[in-house]
Formats: C-alpha cells, structure tokens, sequence
C-alpha cells in the first residue's frame, strides 16, 4: 500500500501510525506543503491518506494557502473510497473538507485527558475494542461542528467532537493518539518555551503524569493506529 502522509507542521511525526504503517510494509510518500512542497493532483497513486497536527487552525488559508487544495484533495480520497485519517489540526481540515463549521479558540486542551467513545464506536472498525474511556494526548485550541452525515464516535467535556467518521474510512480524531510517551517527551523538548508560557508547571508535571497515564494511552494508541491502517 502507498500512504500520502501531509504533514503540516516541523516536529509533527507519524508516531504510532507510522509504526503500524510499517507493521503493514507501507510506502510512505511524506509531502511537507508548508514548506514549499506539492500536494498530488489526486488519489490516483495513493491507496491512502493520513493529515497530521500543526500550530496553525483550520481557516489559516492566507499562511497556509494550500489549504484549499488539500481540501478538494480529501474529498477525492473519499470519493473514491480510499482511507483518509485527521488527526488535531488535520481532523479540523477533514471536517472544513465535508462542509463543517470550524470553531476557533474555545476548547483548549493539553496533556493526557480522558475522552469517553459514543454507542456508535461500539460497531465502529477503528474503535470497537477500545475502553468505553480512556486517557490520551491533547494539545489544541480549536475545535468544529460534525460534518452532516458524519459519525460521532468520541467526546469529552471540553470538545464534544474529539472523533467521527464519515463514510466507510474516513476519520478523524481530535487527540493525538499517534502521541507515544517518546514523541510527548520530544515534544516537551522541542516546544519547551512556548508550553511553559501557557502550562508553567508542565516540565515538572512530566514525568509523573507520564507514568500515570502513559501506559494506557499508548496502548489505545497503538490500537487505534492499527485498526485504522487495517481500513485501507
């Protein structure tokens, strides 16, 4: 399989997808738009589509003006049944794609939370062997209304939409489960000075939420990450 992965953000990895991606022998075709690369005209040499996180929200078409194309390019992967999968920023553009309106601020988020999965993710492919509730990353601000005929299938207090599909396989998540405790750590390095502005005591927090948390998010990660990769 051959897996066009948009990233859209430095220091924004696969993580856990990217390990279940090699687990199924996967050709990655990684695109970086924001720095100057091109998006596919289509899906034709791709059997899937994953869109990852970023600092920017998803009506910033004037710093990311690609962001247009992306859109148009989603669609075409879901109108021909490929997988698609969103994850933060990218689930925000998956439900911009599908005519959603997105809400800016308001729903802040950042560290491990619990989110609790809806009736539907009991029958859903990705989601059903997954706890009813279950700690996992988050780091946003933003969040959007369900796309029309999409599927709720996870929400907590903060951001009623925290996951949906839409169709057959396309997904999109709100939490960063592709976020093992390795990349969080990486994370905590890489953004240290803009996380200690806004959550001052995080870098001492660390360690602790970490094995708290840690060892179950990872898990539901990873299921979540393999069940999605079996879509394709």
């Amino acid at each position: 399989m051959r897996v066009l992965v948009v990233q859209n953000f430095d220091s924004e990895g696969l993580g856990q997808i990217g390990a279940a991606l090699v687990e199924a022998g996967a050709d990655i075709d990684l695109r970086r738009p924001y720095c100057g690369e091109t998006l596919p005209l289509d899906s034709a040499a791709h059997d899937a589509m994953v869109v990852l996180g970023g600092a920017q929200n998803a009506l910033d078409d004037e710093i990311c003006p690609y962001f247009p194309e992306l859109l148009d390019l989603t669609r075409d992967f879901a109108g021909k049944d490929r997988a698609v999968l969103g994850i933060c920023l990218g689930s925000q553009l998956v439900a911009r794609a599908f005519g959603a309106e997105n809400r800016i601020g308001g729903a802040s988020e950042f560290g491990w939370h619990k989110v609790s999965l809806t009736p539907a993710a009991k029958a859903d492919p990705v989601l059903a062997a997954l706890p009813e509730n279950f700690p996992i990353f988050e780091w946003h601000d933003d969040t959007f209304v369900l796309p029309e005929d999409a599927v709720r299938l996870a929400g907590n207090e903060i951001a009623e939409n925290q996951a949906f599909r839409i169709g057959r396989a396309v997904y999109g998540f709100q939490f960063h489960f592709e976020a093992d405790r390795p990349m969080v750590r990486d994370w905590s390095t890489s953004f240290a000075s803009l996380i200690a502005e806004r959550h001052p005591a995080w870098s001492d927090r660390l360690d602790d939420e970490m094995a708290h948390h840690g060892p179950d998010a990872d898990a539901a990660g990873l299921a979540i990450a393999r069940a999605w990769v079996a879509t394709i």
